[in-house]
Parts: C-alpha cells; structure tokens; sequence
C-alpha cells in the first residue's frame, strides 16, 4: 500500500514541462498538441474521433485552446477522456499570471451594473406603473 503512494506522489513530480515554443512545433495533423489550462495534451490519435471534426482541433493545434474548450462546454465524459492524452504542463514561465484577476476583474465589474442597474430600471417602471395607474383613476 505504502509503495502505492510513493508511485504516485513520484509520478506527479516527474511531470514533463513544455515551453510555448516547443509547444508551437506541435501544430500539425500528425503532430497535434493542445494547451487547456496549462495542461499539454498529444491530440494526434483523437483527431479523426472527434465528434465536431478534426479542422476545429487542427485550428488550435501548438497553442493554448482553454478557451475555445470551454466555450463549447465539453462534458465530464469528454474531460475525463481528455486525461488518456496528457503529456505534460506549461512552464511556469509561459502560464498567463494575470487570467484569474482578469476573471475577477470582470465578474466584479459585471455584478456591479447589475447591482445598482436592475435595481433601478425595476424602480423606473413601478415609478411609472404608479403614475399611469393615479392618472386613471383621477380621470375616471
């Protein structure tokens, strides 16, 4: 049991990193390597299989696809058939530093439209209801 958890804890730091140069070398239909979240992945045998074509995985062929996979919204299945074809991680060097204050940035920005904006369109319209609802009943 105990050599168990050395093998793992030893596979884990034996994880092979790729800088985005050598990544970019990767980009063809024999050679198909993707990033998605700073994870590599060899590509190449799944290209034919995939279901929306091998043209959109040869599109983000030597690059980071994280992106493009999440717009797409794969499914548990597809993530975890994503593990058989991992290669190695991005450098550190290469990671994008900034992608989760972006995130937060964003979101942060967002929730503070809606926070005071839905608010105050609702306040518009009630606002208005109640004025449409007086004249009615004085004229009546």
């Amino acid at each position: 049991m105990e050599e168990e958890s050395n093998c793992d804890a030893m596979s884990e730091s034996n994880v092979k990193y790729y800088t985005l140069e050598e990544i970019k070398h990767h980009n063809m239909s024999k050679d198909t390597w993707l990033i998605i979240h700073d994870k590599v992945y060899d590509i190449t045998s799944f290209l034919e299989e995939h279901p929306g074509g091998e043209e959109v995985l040869l599109e983000q062929a030597g690059a980071d696809a994280t992106e493009s996979f999440e717009d797409v919204g794969h499914s548990t299945d597809a993530r975890e058939m994503l593990q058989q074809y991992f290669v190695g991680e991005l450098h550190m060097d290469d990671r994008k530093k900034e992608s989760a204050k972006d995130i937060y940035i964003t979101s942060g920005e967002s929730s503070s439209w809606t926070i005071w904006l839905i608010p105050a369109l609702a306040a518009v319209v009630v606002g208005l209801m109640y004025r449409y609802y007086l004249l009615e009943h004085r004229s009546s």
